[in-house]
């Protein structure tokens, strides 16, 4: 098989699809791979890291798309590249096609075979692909948070830690999962005061019994968390129902209930957001302000740190892509119900019920295309 890796051009997006050492794997498995130029670059992999282990380098991504069967990304095919997809053509990537309905028009009627990295599952009821980058954009979330709260970015003026005589800022992460758990340890390790905010009793009796000397937890009710967020002068968002549209959790209406100056980061914002008042930004402009309350919505928050972000996501996507390599689609997903879940798109079907709940459009069962 050709596997194609282009270079991504969403904005100040550094990662890339493929590493040099996923690119060997492939290529000893009896596999063509083909890097567009640069295309590693700004994850500080060059052209001839990629031609030491035997990938070809290609000039321009319109070559890429046309030469490859399956095309490994980072992030969602923007619409340029959207339109260089084909039908039978085999895309892997990550895709959040739930609040995206040009996205999933353009897939629809390109017929291709798309399988989002967002949506494949594991025998633990996880997410292995979006876990990585779960861990990252958890582990930066307090630290850009801290950033949006200098005055200077229009923020409260708050240092995380405090100093002595001077409490520490009160940090809510609402969600309890692997975003809110890595986000809460790192701002809990800044010396900040905080709480995670969870609806499953379960994972607040193991956050409990794992960090309960490191930060809080309480029920994710509506009470609990307007009261916690009135307290709070940072709060993170890190919810995350599978393949769907985020749940807003905080209104618009009650923006005016918040410390003057807090700061809300965005980590769902992939999903649409969590909060009433997102709306995605790029790391070139990350933040904004609505009614006096700061937003940080960056919506590729890992690639700001893309050589780590993509040695992470290569060590997960890598047994996945050589599997469709080796098997073709068809034959990997259903040998794997794992994989299969994470089929989204299928010559002009949408496979994802999640997706079609969201945007209103009919599903059909993945399982009947293999």
């Amino acid at each position: 098989m050709k596997i194609g890796c282009p270079k991504e051009i969403k904005p100040q997006e550094f990662r890339v699809g493929m590493t040099p050492d996923a690119a060997r794997e492939a290529i000893g498995h009896g596999h063509e791979v083909l890097v567009e130029t640069n295309a590693g670059t700004g994850a500080g992999f060059s052209d001839s890291d990629y031609k030491a282990v035997g990938a070809k380098i290609i000039a321009t991504a319109d070559e890429v798309f046309a030469k490859a069967d399956m095309i490994v990304k980072v992030k969602e095919p923007q619409a340029v590249e959207r339109k260089m997809l084909r039908e039978g053509q085999l895309l892997f990537t990550y895709l959040h096609l739930a609040p995206d309905p040009a996205q999933t028009k353009d897939l629809l009627a390109s017929g291709a075979t798309c399988i989002a990295y967002e949506t494949v599952t594991d025998d633990r009821g996880g997410l292995p692909l979006l876990a990585p980058m779960s861990e990252v954009a958890g582990r930066l979330a307090p630290q850009v948070g801290a950033w949006t709260l200098q005055k200077a970015n229009g923020g409260r003026g708050v240092l995380m830690g405090g100093v002595p005589g001077v409490l520490p800022a009160k940090v809510l992460v609402i969600g309890g999962g692997v975003v809110g758990t890595h986000a809460a340890k790192i701002a809990a390790g800044m010396g900040a005061d905080v709480t995670v905010l969870d609806r499953s009793i379960n994972r607040l009796r193991y956050l409990d019994d794992v960090f309960g000397g490191t930060f809080k937890n309480a029920y994710a009710s509506a009470g609990n968390t307007i009261t916690l967020a009135r307290e709070a002068d940072m709060i993170i968002g890190a919810v995350l129902i599978p393949g769907a549209a985020a749940p807003k959790l905080i209104s618009k209406a009650q923006l005016k209930e918040l410390k003057p100056g807090a700061a809300l980061v965005d980590v769902a914002i992939d999903q649409g957001g969590c909060f009433e008042t997102s709306k995605a930004t790029t790391h070139q402009d990350p933040i904004y302000e609505v009614d006096g309350i700061m937003h940080y919505c960056v919506a590729n928050m890992p690639g700001a740190v893309a050589r780590t972000s993509t040695q992470a996501l290569g060590n997960a996507t890598m047994p996945f892509l050589l599997a469709l390599a080796d098997k073709g689609w068809k034959k990997a997903c259903a040998e794997d119900r794992h994989l299969l879940n994470g089929l989204n798109v299928h010559a002009g079907k949408l496979t994802y019920a999640a997706v079609g709940e969201a945007l209103g459009l009919a599903v059909t069962d993945a399982a009947s295309l293999v």
